[in-house]
């Protein structure tokens, strides 16, 4: 049950105090994201380790000058593939292939499952579909950084178009979606570092359907 006392501890970390991150403890978070689940295993996202302390402040202003950017020892930055093209398909079924030892021949039918899929979609909504893939690698990472005992910080608030521009992102057919900021928190500076954890009652947040409810 340590992995709850774990999920208890961490909190969205709001101060960090600039102590950087081992790196065994941060390859273990984006090892956690690089596997976790994606819709038809595609993974349509990049994540921007951005450590670099001039890049970040930089980046600043397009998120709000909150001071996790600065202040922690890393951001990530979920970038969702703006569409999904046949290459990208295609660059999938190879690796599925070179993976698993298969030929790429057989996986024919899934590959026409996959594209036959995108032509029904419009490109927002296959970016819309992507950035939600994008979020799963979030969760996966708060979970792997509060196992690591590390500090994270899921941010919302940011103007995607500049933070986009300023990374380069356009050019790479990515958005940025969602950040995460790594780090260790500042217990002195951050008032909710030692609160307790506001949530729903269980019974409130979980409705359990019971076989006889189902069958009735």
């Amino acid at each position: 049950m340590n992995y709850l006392q774990d999920f208890n501890w961490r909190y969205a970390a709001k101060r960090y105090n600039g102590q950087p991150i081992d790196n065994h403890k941060k390859n273990n978070i984006l090892e956690a994201i690089r596997l976790a689940p994606s819709s038809l295993g595609l993974q349509p996202y990049d994540v921007l380790v951005i450590e670099d302390e001039e890049l970040r402040a930089k980046l600043a202003p397009a998120i709000y000058n909150q001071p996790q950017v600065t202040e922690s020892a890393a951001i990530l930055v979920f970038a969702a593939w703006n569409t999904l093209t046949e290459q990208q398909v295609e660059g999938y079924m190879n690796n599925i292939a070179a993976t698993r030892n298969i030929t790429v021949e057989s996986l024919s039918d899934f590959r026409n499952m996959i594209l036959g899929s995108i032509k029904g979609k419009t490109q927002e909504e296959i970016f819309q579909w992507n950035a939600r893939q994008a979020y799963i690698g979030l969760g996966f990472a708060t979970a792997a950084a509060a196992l690591e005992q590390v500090d994270s910080t899921p941010m919302e608030g940011f103007n995607p178009k500049v933070v986009n521009e300023i990374l380069g992102l356009e050019e790479k057919g990515l958005s940025a979606v969602t950040i995460l900021a790594l780090g260790y928190r500042d217990a002195d500076k951050d008032m909710l570092a030692n609160a307790p954890k506001v949530r729903r009652p269980a019974e409130e947040f979980f409705t359990i359907y019971e076989e006889s409810e189902i069958s009735a």
